[in-house]
């Protein structure tokens, strides 16, 4: 109410497609590094297994957090 968004300059929008790209091939790059794990892994302790599972899913969590809190950041200076 009362709030109007400001249309993003291209400078911004600039930005977002950066930031963007850059958190999904870094998010892209831990996909593969736990599929390589996880191949070494075949034969491993399930609780292992999992422990290296739940790290990898941390690490993608924070940096989709990352990701989304530098968009919001580059939002909001609209």
């Amino acid at each position: 109410e009362g709030v109007t968004a400001k249309p993003l300059t291209d400078a911004q929008k600039a930005a977002i497609v950066e930031v963007k790209s850059l958190y999904d091939s870094k998010i892209a790059e831990q996909d593969i590094l736990q599929q390589s794990a996880m191949k070494n892994l075949a034969a491993a302790d399930p609780a292992e297994v999992e422990e290296i599972s739940r790290r990898f899913r941390r690490e993608r969590e924070r940096l989709s957090s990352e990701r989304d809190g530098k968009l919001e950041a580059i939002r909001r200076n609209a």
